[in-house]
C-alpha cells in the first residue's frame, strides 16, 4: 500500500461512543493524517437508525442499515465495531477478519466471552485486534500490560474498572447518603444506566477482569468464572466503620496468579485508606499492578465517556494503519493480537472462591445481652478465624445494637461455616455482612 493512499475506516454502531469517534476523526483529520503519513477516511456507517450530520462528516452517502454488507465491502481497511452485546457483534467481526479486514472493538462482554475464538481467527488471519477502548476507558493498560510490561512476571492486579460504581461508593463516603440515593445521583449525571444491573452487580468489572488476566497472566478466563458481587449491600454503616479501621470501600477487580492457579474475583473490598487506590474518585478508573520486576505501578485516568473511550478506539486505529502502511505485503505486520502466539496461551486454572484466603470486616447485628460478644467470638474461633479488633457501639437492652470485628488473615470456607453457625445458633438478628480486606496490594 501507498503511503498516501487513505486507509478506510468502516464504523459499526453510531451511538454515543461511535459518535465521539467521528468527533476525533474530524475534529483532528490533519492532525492524524499527519502523524499517520497517510488520511483517515470514512467510508462507511452502519446502524438500525442513522440521520446524516454534517457537523461531523456523515452524509447520508456512509450511511447504511447493513452491517454485514459494509464489512464485505473489500474497500474497508478497518472495521470499527461498537455495537455492544455478544450478537451480531461476534459474527461481524469474524466475517471482518475472514475478509482480510483489521478490527477494534470496545466490547468487552463479548470479548471476555469469545476472546479465544475471535484471537484465533485474528491470529490465523494475520490481521489485528484492537481493544484498548474495552477496559478502562481513555486509560492505555492493554497496550501497557501487552507492549511495555511484557518483559516482566506479572503477580497481581487490582483493579477499579467501573466508574458507575466508583461514583456511586464515593457519593456516599463523601456525602453520607445511602446506596440508593447515590445511584439516583449517578443516574441523573448519566453515569449508571437506566437499568444499572451490569454495573452495580459487578459484571461489566468481571468482563473487564478476564481480558487483564489474560494479558497479565497468558490465560483465558471466562466471566462465569469469575466470583462476582455487586455493591448494593453496601450500607452507610458499612462504609462509616471502614472509615473508623482505617479503610475505604471500593468494588475491586482483583486478578492474583498463585503458582499457576488464579484468583479471580468484583467485590466490595476494604483498601487502606493511604493507599493509591483509596484515592480514586468518582468515575475515575485505576489498575494498580504488581509485577515481579518492576514491583507496583498504577495507572490512573477517566474509566468511561464518549470522548476518553473514542481517543482509545482510535489509538487502536492508528496503530493498525500504521502496521497496514508498514506491511509489503498488505498484511498486519502484529502476527498476535495479544502479544504473544495463541499456542500458548491456555485456559485458566480457577483457585475456588472457598480457598481465598483474607482479611475480613464483619458486622454483626445481636441483642445487647452479656455473652453474646463472647458467643459469636467462640464460634469464630473453633473455625479457625482469629479476631484482630472489635468495635462495639451502644447500649441498648431492648434492641439490637452492631457489633464490628476485623479479622486476622482466614480462609473463605471458614468464614463461611462460622457465619452459618452463628446464623444457626440465632445469636444475629439478621444475616451476617463481611466485606474483604486487602491490606497489603
Amino acid at each position: 500500500m501507498h503511503r498516501s493512499e487513505p486507509i478506510r475506516i468502516g464504523l459499526l454502531g453510531r451511538g454515543k461512543i461511535g459518535t465521539g469517534v467521528l468527533k476525533l476523526m474530524r475534529q483532528n483529520r490533519d492532525m492524524l493524517a499527519n502523524k499517520l503519513g497517510a488520511p483517515l477516511e470514512l467510508a462507511g456507517v452502519a446502524d438500525k437508525i442513522v440521520a446524516p450530520d454534517p457537523s461531523i462528516g456523515l452524509t447520508a452517502a456512509l450511511i447504511t442499515p447493513d452491517p454485514a454488507a459494509l464489512v464485505a465491502r473489500p474497500d474497508i481497511d478497518i472495521i470499527i465495531e461498537l455495537f455492544g452485546g455478544h450478537e451480531p457483534a461476534r459474527t461481524l467481526l469474524l466475517k471482518a477478519l475472514a475478509a482480510g479486514k483489521d478490527v477494534v472493538s470496545a466490547n468487552k462482554a463479548m470479548l471476555s466471552e469469545h476472546a479465544g475464538t475471535i484471537f484465533l481467527a485474528a491470529e490465523r488471519a494475520g490481521r489485528a485486534v484492537g481493544f484498548e477502548a474495552s477496559v478502562g476507558g481513555g486509560i492505555p493498560i492493554i497496550r501497557t500490560l501487552s507492549q511495555a510490561l511484557v518483559a516482566d512476571r506479572q503477580r497481581s492486579v487490582h483493579g477499579i474498572v467501573n466508574g458507575t460504581c466508583n461514583f456511586i461508593l464515593t457519593t456516599m463516603s463523601e456525602h453520607a447518603v445511602d446506596f440508593g440515593d447515590a445511584l439516583k445521583d449517578a443516574q441523573r449525571d448519566g453515569l449508571a444506566e437506566a437499568n444499572p444491573i451490569l454495573d452495580i452487580d459487578g459484571h461489566d468489572a468481571a468482563h473487564k477482569l478476564c481480558l487483564l488476566v489474560t494479558l497479565a497472566f497468558g490465560v483465558l478466563l471466562k466471566p462465569a468464572q469469575v466470583h462476582t458481587e455487586g455493591i448494593s449491600g453496601v450500607t452507610q454503616a458499612d462504609i462509616a466503620y471502614a472509615r473508623d479501621l482505617g479503610y475505604a470501600i471500593k468494588l475491586l477487580a482483583i486478578a492474583k496468579d498463585d503458582d499457576g492457579r488464579i484468583e479471580a474475583r468484583v467485590h466490595p473490598t476494604m483498601v487502606p485508606r493511604r493507599h493509591l487506590l483509596a484515592f480514586v474518585g468518582g468515575a475515575f478508573n485505576a489498575i494498580y499492578i504488581n509485577g515481579e520486576a518492576l514491583g507496583s505501578s498504577m495507572y490512573y485516568g477517566l474509566g468511561a465517556g464518549q470522548m476518553p473511550t473514542a481517543t482509545a478506539v482510535l489509538a487502536d486505529v492508528m496503530e493498525i494503519a500504521r502496521e497496514r502502511l508498514a506491511a509489503r505485503d498488505g498484511k498486519s505486520a502484529r502476527r498476535h493480537p495479544l502479544g504473544f502466539p495463541l499456542r500458548s496461551i491456555k485456559n485458566a486454572r480457577v483457585k475456588p472462591m472457598d480457598d481465598v484466603v483474607c482479611e475480613y470486616y464483619l458486622r454483626f447485628m445481636a441483642a445487647d445481652k452479656p455473652g453474646v460478644l463472647g458467643a459469636i467470638a467462640s464460634v469464630l474461633g473453633r473455625n479457625a478465624i482469629s479476631i484482630a479488633s472489635v468495635i462495639q457501639q451502644g447500649r441498648d437492652a431492648e434492641r439490637t445494637v452492631p457489633i464490628v470485628m476485623r479479622s486476622h488473615q482466614a480462609r473463605e470456607r471458614n468464614l463461611k461455616r462460622a457465619l452459618a453457625a452463628i446464623r444457626q445458633r440465632r445469636l444475629v438478628s439478621e444475616a451476617p455482612a463481611f466485606i474483604r480486606i486487602e491490606e497489603n496490594l
